[in-house]
């Protein structure tokens, strides 16, 4: 026979109780039936002394119903002694992720929270800025805001300094909705939040972090495999206890990082740049000096020469030239900067030339504008050894 839900369980108890509370009530009110009419002449004082009794017992039953509801309520409720005060600080059927304390010592973890410091004090190096603690370096926002800046090429309208609790969300704000504009279009799951990053939490800050670094290539080896113990925080409205809601706990366990392949060539196939880079490296220098050879052959007759793949391509310009000198038609210099100065510019320039790739019969690059811009050597390999597999035996 199926078990009845605790709900169920939860309300009929309740009702019991409140049935037979009100049968007291119904007693201990009923007249005593002693024979005689009162006196007519029955004092003040004891008319009130009557009413205070039966106040008095009527608040004794309206506790017991408060006592017993709460009997049964009490046993429901579970509060994690591993939570701080603020951890339980939530509107109602909000969430919060928390790290388990056993996982802040985890070796693997403090490794990524090491490899992404060093990634962001190598970003933010002309800044002259020195993270050492992600949760106390990163918590007003001023980091994130100089790291976004970097990463993507856009300024924010945003102050530069701010003390105040309210400034430093503002700038949070700004901060978190241009990331997550960059994000929406891959279907981020959006882990953190302006509370969750100002009240420093190292779960929501990590995966913000590790978001970013995945989104723009950055150019280092994430630990594989880390996963830490969280605690899950839920706070639900109480059908039966109107003062305040219900604190529900959950230890789960979290994949931060999976394999190198899959978190930084995840949005992509693999294909023979990624077995090149990541078993062959010492190949890599033949497979550059051939793809030199090849985009010289061509260039040269504008005079122009390249040494350096990621650097001279990262603007696109050589890009658009390359494609009209491939397709043997000139393109007009009003289509593109050539000498573009901004992000915006350069992004502009390559995305004109995959357009023109594909116009020529070439699939749509794999690698995104951004990438070639911010000089990931992978992502520019993968455009010129399209052209390289298409146009070798061009003159």
């Amino acid at each position: 026979m199926p078990r009845p839900a605790p709900f169920i369980l939860l309300t009929r108890s309740v009702s019991v109780i409140e049935a037979a509370a009100e049968q007291m009530a119904s007693n201990s009110t009923k007249p005593s039936g002693l024979p005689g009419k009162m006196k007519k002449d029955e004092s003040l004082l004891g008319k009130l002394g009557g009413t205070l009794v039966r106040k008095k017992k009527l608040k004794e039953v309206s506790d017991l119903q408060e006592d017993g509801k709460n009997a049964i309520i009490t046993p429901l409720l579970h509060t994690d002694p591993e939570l701080l005060p603020e951890d339980t600080l939530l509107e109602e059927n909000a969430e919060r992720t928390i790290l388990d304390p056993t996982s802040r010592e985890d070796l693997n973890f403090k490794d990524l929270q090491k490899v992404l410091i060093d990634w962001i004090n190598s970003e933010l190096e002309e800044d002259r800025i020195i993270v050492k603690d992600l949760e106390e370096d990163l918590y007003d926002g001023q980091v994130l805001q100089k790291l976004f800046e970097k990463l993507s090429g856009h300024k924010l309208n945003v102050a530069e300094v701010t003390q105040s609790e309210i400034g430093q969300k503002q700038k949070l704000q700004t901060v978190l909705e241009a990331v997550n504009v960059v994000l929406r279009p891959l279907d981020w799951n959006t882990e953190w939040s302006v509370d969750s990053i100002h009240s420093k939490n190292l779960v929501s800050i990590v995966c913000l972090l590790l978001a970013l670094a995945i989104y723009y290539a950055a150019p280092i080896r994430l630990p594989e495999h880390v996963s830490i113990k969280v605690i899950v925080v839920k706070k639900f409205v109480c059908l039966t206890q109107k003062k305040e809601g219900i604190l529900q706990t959950a230890h789960v366990t979290k994949q931060l990082t999976s394999t190198t392949t899959e978190m930084m060539i995840g949005r992509s196939e693999r294909d023979a740049f990624d077995t090149l880079l990541d078993h062959a490296p010492d190949k890599l220098n033949v497979v550059k000096t051939s793809l030199i050879t090849f985009v010289n052959k061509h260039l040269n007759k504008l005079n122009l020469e390249v040494t350096e793949l990621e650097s001279q391509f990262a603007d696109g310009v050589y890009l658009v030239l390359l494609m009209g000198l491939l397709e043997n038609y000139f393109v007009p210099l009003y289509n593109f900067y050539l000498t573009p100065e901004s992000f915006e510019q350069k992004v502009h320039n390559v995305t004109f030339a995959f357009e023109l790739m594909q116009d020529g019969g070439l699939q749509k690059p794999k690698a995104r504008p951004e990438d070639v811009v911010n000089l990931n050597l992978k992502s520019t390999l993968r455009v010129l050894y399209n052209l390289f597999t298409n146009y070798k035996n061009s003159e």
